[in-house]
């Protein structure tokens, strides 16, 4: 017999905590969970759409981390006589090695002197959405540090994500430079009537 994805245990607006618990699915901590989520599949999207190996690389290493942040949000502190699950953490040195391909994407690039307009080739516009998404989760996840529902969740989850987003961006601006798509600079005032 196989199992089934639907359970019906959501259906009356609440879900399951990992380690136990149940809260609606609006709570702070399933906000940002569900971001970590969608951010890991915006990823997906853009890894399929960028055409630049070392970028796709880059993508498919966050994607783990992802996983193991949305478990960490996922897993409130155990209630009294039970005992936690087991999760991963998060390693700390991923941070470092987002700054180094943060780095290494820079080195190739001009200097930004404007803002620019999100969007390029296929893979540098999905980039861009990506970065959206993971800077939503970021707010997400202070937001719920702030309502002190964030018991359990480690500073390094916020500046993992913060991090995350500025590669994002700088691997959207690589790939649309290697892509020979030229980025369009936001000039304040232009296209208004």
């Amino acid at each position: 017999m196989t199992s089934r994805i639907y359970t019906r245990t959501g259906d009356a607006g609440d879900t399951g905590l990992f380690g136990g618990g149940r809260v609606p699915k609006d709570h702070p901590r399933v906000e940002a969970y569900g971001t970590v989520d969608e951010l890991n599949a915006a990823l997906g999207v853009a890894a399929e759409a960028v055409s630049d190996a070392w970028i796709r690389a880059r993508v498919a290493e966050a994607q783990p981390d992802l996983f193991v942040i949305g478990a960490i949000l996922a897993t409130p502190p155990a209630a009294p006589g039970r005992r936690a699950p087991t999760i991963p953490s998060l390693d700390d040195a991923r941070v470092g090695e987002l700054e180094r391909s943060i780095d290494e994407a820079e080195s190739e690039l001009s200097e930004l002197k404007a803002f620019v307009m999100p969007g390029g080739c296929r893979g540098g516009a999905a980039l861009h959405l990506a970065r959206t998404v993971c800077r939503r989760a970021e707010r997400r996840v202070v937001a719920l540090t702030r309502d002190g529902a964030a018991q359990g969740v480690p500073d390094g989850v916020v500046i993992y994500l913060n991090r995350l987003s500025d590669l994002l961006f700088s691997l959207a601006r690589l790939e649309n430079h290697r892509a020979g798509s030229p980025e369009r600079e936001w000039t304040p005032g232009a296209g208004e009537s």
